[in-house]
């Protein structure tokens, strides 16, 4: 089982929340993994090809362009 909780910040880390944990895989083994959440916004605007093509697209959004995307079907 695979489970993913979201927290604003370690304050979040409540007793509740481990008791979750706890009732949900029971006597289970487990790994616990913590890592820092990105936003996903800043993340795309760290990579230069990524920023050149949202600031692209918001340029075209402002002066009416249309903006086509193919997304294949499966």
């Amino acid at each position: 089982m695979y489970t993913t909780y979201h927290l604003q910040s370690a304050d979040d880390i409540t007793e509740d929340v481990v008791k979750a944990i706890k009732t949900a895989f029971k006597s289970k083994p487990i790994k616990v993994t913590i890592e820092e959440e990105v936003d996903a916004t800043a993340f795309l605007m760290a990579n230069p090809l990524d920023k050149a093509i949202i600031m692209a697209s918001i340029e075209q959004d402002k002066k009416g362009e249309s903006i086509l995307v193919s997304i294949p079907e499966e």
